[in-house]
């Protein structure tokens, strides 16, 4: 019987009562999709395979003896909680349709992956996302990459052991085309943080019980079906039970300086004075730094950041159309839409993020964010929000202007700005803040099976 992929309910993976089909979709199906597996260190491994036998081979040695599954990842975050022992680092493994048909898969096979924007690459949609030119890309996404290998863990030392082990295994056929290395930033208070010091990875879709129960639902209800993360795997021995998701990477260079700069000017633009300029980023991004939705202005004295609000009721007076957070996820409408966000940041600094350095001091490249995030649907998900969402200026109404964080293209039109919280006031019509996030390049790809990994 095929695994129910609709069901409302979040998955309670331990129960007595679990039907032995979902029970075998666990068992092969690989952690880090469902839910998020610890990488606060992260080797992000590309490469090419030019032997089908031999690629085949690597694969099936790396799926048998390194990988382990989403019901052992739960498991080990059960008993880890409980203080019985800590994890095993996870490796992840993704295929592009390029290294499909490397490892043996006929142009017909591949057609079986029933989304568009996975069958062409990520190099032939420039034009429906605004990316760059391919030849603006950085050397590594250039090339043809058939395989992604992804390594986390808590810590540095076992993703290191485990990349050597990999990397020894590879046949000489094979070429590493790239790495990228990604480790997390938290503020003072343990939140994870990206380059523009903003708290980061709430408001994700949650599937599994565990994490559901946790938070609070009164106004905005985290659980989302497995039908918005995983599909059936064409390849493997039983698609009715073996899944998998579509994965898009993506790396993107942050200007802090610029970013910061841009606070500040907006701050100066709208006479903001006092504690009142931090909300100038925060309609950028629709949260401020500590993670409160802007919505709300302030966190509650005493409490935690809340992450249970919607924007019903908000006119943009609050928090701008296009704010980040709103533009990405408007909890009003759209949740098949809202994607498994897995990324890690990127690159050195010497400043601290979360601080009141001014702009001089604040890296101007060399670090950002390595996107990653698990789909159902690349054509649906990701790339509807990224162009009908993000870089749409006239989201949800005319002139609402671009993502400021991530949007793409041309911003020829102007925009307004609350200039009091929470009132019609708005500003002067002004330029839209330039981009200070840059697409360096990427790939789609789709995470098998276990059981398709494992029967190569």
């Amino acid at each position: 019987m095929p695994v129910d992929l609709t069901n409302e309910r979040p998955l309670a993976w331990d129960s007595a009562a679990l039907d032995a089909d979902t029970k075998a979709m666990l068992d092969d199906l690989q952690p880090n999709i469902l839910r998020a597996h610890v990488r606060e260190h992260l080797s992000v491994l590309f490469v090419r395979f030019n032997d089908v036998a031999e690629g085949r081979a690597f694969l099936r040695r790396l799926a048998t003896t390194k990988m382990k599954s989403a019901r052992q990842h739960l498991q080990e975050i059960r008993d880890f909680g409980a203080g019985r022992r800590p994890g095993t680092p996870y490796v992840g493994v993704g295929i592009s349709k390029a290294g499909y048909r490397d490892l043996g898969h006929s142009v017909e096979d591949v057609r079986k992956f029933d989304d568009p924007v996975f069958r062409d690459g990520m190099k032939r949609r420039t034009g429906e996302v605004n990316d760059p030119p391919v030849e603006e890309w950085e050397r590594t996404y250039q090339r043809e990459i058939h395989a992604v290998i992804l390594i986390g863990d808590a810590e540095r030392g076992p993703v290191d052991r485990l990349r050597e082990e990999i990397l020894g295994d590879l046949p000489e056929s094979a070429r590493l085309l790239g790495e990228e290395r990604g480790q997390g930033m938290r503020n003072p208070a343990g939140d994870g943080i990206e380059h523009f010091g903003y708290v980061d990875g709430r408001s994700q879709p949650l599937f599994v019980k565990d994490e559901v129960d946790k938070e609070q639902k009164k106004h905005w209800d985290p659980a989302f079906p497995l039908s918005n993360v995983l599909v059936p795997d064409p390849f493997a021995p039983n698609p009715e039970r073996h899944h998998g998701s579509y994965l898009v990477f993506r790396k993107l260079e942050q200007n802090v300086r610029a970013f910061k700069e841009i606070e500040r000017d907006l701050a100066d633009s709208l006479g903001l004075k006092g504690a009142d300029r931090e909300r100038a980023g925060a309609m950028l991004v629709g949260r401020f730094k500590d993670g409160t939705p802007l919505t709300l202005r302030a966190r509650p004295a005493g409490g935690p950041v809340v992450n249970d609000f919607t924007f019903d009721g908000d006119d943009g007076s609050k928090c701008p159309f296009s704010g980040h957070v709103r533009k990405t996820n408007p909890r009003a409408f759209g949740r098949e839409v809202v994607m498994a966000r897995r990324g890690q940041t990127y690159g050195e600094r010497a400043d601290d993020p979360w601080d009141d350095s001014p702009p001089e001091r604040r890296p101007s490249g060399e670090v950002g964010l390595l996107f990653m995030a698990f789909n159902a649907s690349l054509l649906g998900q990701f790339e509807f929000m990224q162009q009908t969402w993000a870089n749409n200026p006239d989201f949800e109404l005319p002139a609402t202007g671009h993502d400021p964080v991530i949007g793409q293209g041309d911003r020829d039109i102007k925009v307004r700005f609350p200039k009091v919280w929470g009132k019609p006031e708005m500003s002067v019509p002004q330029p839209q803040v330039p981009q200070t996030v840059t697409m360096k390049g990427g790939e789609y790809f789709f995470a098998p099976s276990l059981a398709y990994l494992r029967n190569l």
